[in-house]
């Protein structure tokens, strides 16, 4: 399962599933509250043509799902042979209001005219327990309404001719032994049942006369607030003012976002234009207007996993907004470090992960190694984020934000941790969870990122006549750089050590974050570089059918059969396509650029990773993370 297309607009986000289906439906912020039960079933669509029925995820409709790539708007076709029938829907989030909205053509094939009837399930889960919710129609304004405390979802349908849907029904579903409403629709009719509680759904159907080789339009929306007052005022206002003008709307509100980027990227070669602007459009869509960047919003991981990827890293929020402060966006970088300065300890350290609320995330790091006390992070992430602001200040030179709003608040606190989570023995970072959140160790890929953090941070000091601390993390930064050949063993750059009463542990595993980590920040030997990377090219990259390269030597996460040295990432093949552009071997950076591409899903997104035998996708999809590296990638060729 994957999140074929993602709509949102900071607010409410939408995922539609392979089937055009609506799968995730997050509100009021991205990636938090998942009001439904998509995990289980999600919000079915059927057809039924004079007497005979179908659903959409029958497996008896050929489907196509895709996304315009100057607008998030989608663009799905559905075909049915047996029932002479075609569905093209265009569906967005309502730019200015926090509604999904679908526009649905049908087209009769036949030879005959037909009675057609398009039926909408809905399938919330507010309460997030299956109880307790209340679903009902409402009369007054002709629409569904479900609800639960302070959040309330609106839906109706209506037809081209503006007649609105003409049967409902409300029931109980995942309780009492009940399905859900939507058996109800496969005789074509529904039981106009008023109002139900506890866990619930409810149907609605819109009827229609289709001529011969004709089509008629259905309009079909949801609307997402706090209140049933402010629910009212949006169907209203879009009843009045029609889809079309919406649809409109919100394609203006993307071109205009997306012209950015487009003045921005002139040098790109066109054929890469489509799937920059796609990648651009993945990372808005997780972007909350609260300044959280989501790694991904697909939620059917959680039914193979124990938690969702719906948080907010420091680390993948921070490589998330590189490639739009090299393009442009400010207000989305901007958004994303103040989240940075409310979440930041007072100690000046970053934890694993947080919510898009600001609430710390779920985690797996103790707080123990054997007898010792030791902070559950990854320093990395503390790094990074110091790094960014750095790269941010060089695009945008806004040293009134930088300087005012961001040296106190974030800059100084992080660079002062890093100076004092330093081992008194190896004189190099701490040990603390490397960047894949598995290993305890120093590692070479978190001392690149907290030497450069530390560098960046001293010039920034001097732009702020603040030369004592300018002067401490620069001397810092002089002596980690010192220290690289203690990460160089056996020929290579290793994951790290691990120092424990007098002893180094060494962890020679061949990790592509060590060779990125020390050539993108500048950490190490040209020749220590160069060394690795040979070893990288024989052991790990294109060593499996489907190319490209697993993040490090036995990567068992989501370990595919047969085995191979793990599944090919698209993160850690990208970070190769980087080094091989900036080292004039351009044309081996666009197979990889083509490699990525080839194994996307037909609508251009991406997921973590690839099985290595059949090149199908695994684990969530989108991943952010992914299509950031790919702008990042394509930026430089």
């Amino acid at each position: 399962m994957a999140r074929t297309v993602i709509l949102g607009n900071s607010e409410l986000t939408v995922g539609l599933d392979e089937n055009g289906l609506v799968h995730d439906f997050y509100y009021p912020y991205v990636g938090l509250e998942n009001l439904t039960t998509a995990r289980i079933k999600p919000h079915h669509i059927g057809v039924w043509v004079d007497g005979k029925f179908s659903w959409l995820n029958d497996g008896k409709w050929k489907i196509n799902v895709n996304f315009e790539d100057t607008a998030l708007v989608s663009v799905i076709k559905a075909e049915n042979k047996e029932l002479s029938v075609s569905l093209e829907f265009s569906d967005f989030v309502d730019s200015s209001f926090n509604a999904f909205i679908r526009t649905i053509k049908i087209t009769n094939n036949s030879a005959d005219s037909h009675d057609i009837r398009i039926f909408f399930h809905q399938n919330f889960q507010i309460s997030s327990q299956g109880r307790a919710d209340t679903v009902m129609y409402v009369p007054d304004g002709h629409y569904m309404l479900d609800y639960k405390g302070r959040c309330c979802i609106l839906a109706h349908a209506e037809s081209d001719d503006g007649k609105p849907f003409d049967q409902y029904a409300s029931g109980n579903a995942g309780i009492e032994g009940k399905e859900g409403t939507f058996k109800d629709a496969e005789d074509g009719e529904l039981s106009m049942s008023a109002v139900e509680h506890g866990g619930v759904d409810s149907t609605i159907r819109v009827s229609l006369t289709v001529e011969s080789s004709e089509s008629r339009l259905v309009n079909y929306w949801l609307i997402a607030s706090d209140t049933q007052y402010q629910l009212e005022k949006i169907h209203e206002h879009l009843l009045k003012q029609g889809v079309d003008h919406r649809l409109a709307a919100t394609r203006g509100h993307w071109h205009d976002w997306l012209s950015i980027a487009d003045k921005s990227s002139v040098q790109l070669d066109d054929k890469y234009k489509s799937a920059l602007r796609k990648s651009l459009m993945v990372i808005k869509a997780h972007c909350d207007k609260r300044g959280g960047i989501i790694a991904s919003c697909d939620s059917s991981i959680y039914n193979y996993g124990r938690d969702y990827y719906s948080y907010v890293w420091p680390r993948d929020g921070a490589y998330a907004i590189w490639p739009l402060i090299k393009l442009g966006y400010e207000t989305e970088a901007k958004q994303f470090f103040n989240f940075c300065t409310s979440i930041i300890t007072q100690d000046g350290y970053m934890m694993h992960k947080y919510q898009p609320d600001k609430a710390i995330g779920s985690t797996w790091h103790p707080l123990m190694h054997g007898r010792q006390k030791e902070l559950a992070i990854q320093e990395d992430e503390t790094a990074i984020v110091v790094f960014m602001i750095s790269e941010y200040l060089k695009y945008t030179n806004d040293k009134e934000y930088v300087l005012g709003e961001l040296y106190e608040k974030f800059i100084k606190p992080a660079c002062e941790f890093m100076c004092q989570f330093i081992d008194k023995e190896t004189h190099l970072p701490h040990a603390s969870y490397d960047l894949w959140e598995e290993k305890f160790l120093s590692s070479s890929y978190t001392t690149a990122l907290v030497s450069v953090a530390l560098h960046r941070a001293s010039e920034i000091a001097d732009l702020n006549e603040d030369s004592e601390y300018s002067s401490r993390w620069f001397s810092l930064y002089q002596s980690l750089q010192k220290s690289s050949d203690k990460y160089f063993v056996d020929g290579k750059l290793i994951k790290g050590f691990l120092y424990k009463d007098g002893e180094y542990t060494y962890d020679k595993t061949l990790d592509i974050s060590s060779v990125f980590g020390c050539w993108m920040y500048g950490y190490g030997t040209k020749e220590m570089i160069s060394t690795t990377m040979e070893q990288v090219e024989n052991i790990l990259l294109d060593k499996s059918p489907s190319g490209g390269s697993p993040r490090y030597e036995n990567d068992n996460y989501f370990k595919s059969d047969p085995p191979y040295l793990g599944n090919p990432w698209f993160v850690t093949t990208l970070w190769l396509a980087q080094y091989y552009a900036s080292n004039n071997d351009k044309n081996r950076a666009e197979g990889y650029i083509k490699w990525s591409l080839d194994h996307a899903l037909e609508s251009g997104v991406l997921s973590e990773q690839i099985d290595p035998q059949s090149g199908e996708i695994k684990s969530v999809t989108p991943l952010v993370w992914s299509h950031a590296e790919l702008i990042n990638t394509l930026l430089l060729i």
